[in-house]
């Protein structure tokens, strides 16, 4: 069976940083985002933020854009990293600003259900600290979990993703890592609450994208994932497999000898290239990478990885991958 490719519908809008502070293009709501989408080969689904970006549109609008697009909903991304949140979601100091944002992700959650969207995700990238003695750890850690857990026992039929990252915008964040994350998931102890794995978040922080899926499934707790490459020094969201195409083909070696079976998704930020040919380019190379796991002699693998033979096995992973282009 054919894996299904989804995107971040951010993918396709414009961008600012803080040197190019006019944009890297004219902006473009979410509307404009979902047509470019529809242009990109075998793309069906994608994440979308909200609120709603570039105007005021109603779900039945947005379905409208997406019906013609011929695209679904994998996940609602609430906006819980914006500057009425700059100190924070979660782990906010101020009471009132965590309830706002337990009311966000609250009306976020039932744009899933509208859209029979797969998950929440949450994204809490302002929640953390930035200087020794800024915050008490305790109290940041047990906000981080609490805030999630609720949301999670009060919607119990809908799956609650969490996107870890190392820094950026906070210098740490609360939700740093795989291990620290999949802890905290594990104390929450409800079992609607697991991880998104972003290969390019994990190269980040020093991980091996492959042994952190392996422990996110050992846990039953990968909900979802999306790839991208970097230098592993930055949070680049450059083109999947620009860089490390052996390690991206690993992850997704064990994602298949698992049989976990869900969207390959995109988390690309394209600031100056083509939106459209850039996903096509990227999903171009994960069709390779599907093909190339059909081409890899598993039981040559298997035989190699017994003896912790890793020429062998790095010969039989090239061969495989590279033979597909």
């Amino acid at each position: 069976m054919s894996p299904r490719y989804g995107a971040g519908i951010w993918h396709f809008a414009t961008y600012v940083d803080r040197y190019a502070t006019d944009g890297y293009g004219q902006p473009r709501s979410v509307i404009e985002a979902i047509d470019l989408a529809g242009r990109v080969r075998d793309l069906s689904v994608v994440d979308i933020n909200y609120p709603f970006f570039g105007g005021e549109f109603t779900n039945a609008q947005i379905k409208t854009a997406l019906d013609r697009n011929k695209l679904g909903v994998i996940g609602i991304t609430p906006e819980i990293y914006t500057r009425e949140f700059a100190k924070g979601a979660f782990t906010n100091p101020d009471p009132g600003v965590r309830q706002r944002a337990h009311e966000l992700i609250t009306e976020a959650a039932d744009v899933v259900r509208f859209f029979k969207a797969d998950y929440v995700k949450l994204w809490p990238g302002q929640d953390g600290w930035d200087y020794p003695f800024q915050v008490d750890h305790g109290v940041l850690w047990k906000n981080s979990i609490d805030g999630v857990g609720r949301l999670a026992s009060e919607n119990p039929d809908l799956k609650f993703v969490i996107e870890y990252k190392p820094r950026e915008p906070r210098v740490h964040m609360s939700f740093d890592s795989l291990t620290r994350t999949l802890l905290g998931i594990e104390k929450i102890g409800l079992p609607n609450v697991g991880i998104l794995l972003d290969f390019g978040h994990a190269l980040f922080g020093g991980e091996s994208a492959a042994d952190s899926a392996q422990m996110a499934i050992d846990y039953g707790r990968l909900f979802g994932m999306d790839v991208n490459d970097n230098f592993r020094s930055w949070d680049d969201d450059l083109v999947a497999g620009s860089l490390h195409p052996i390690e991206l083909f690993e992850f997704f070696h064990v994602l298949r000898k698992n049989k976990w079976d869900g969207v390959w998704q995109l988390d690309q930020f394209p600031f100056r290239e083509d939106s459209v040919e850039t996903a096509n380019h990227a999903i171009d190379f994960l069709k390779a990478v599907d093909r190339g796991l059909d081409a890899l002699d598993v039981k040559a693998l298997k035989a190699a990885q017994d003896k912790h033979d890793a020429i062998t096995a790095l010969r039989l992973a090239q061969k495989a991958l590279f033979s597909q282009f």
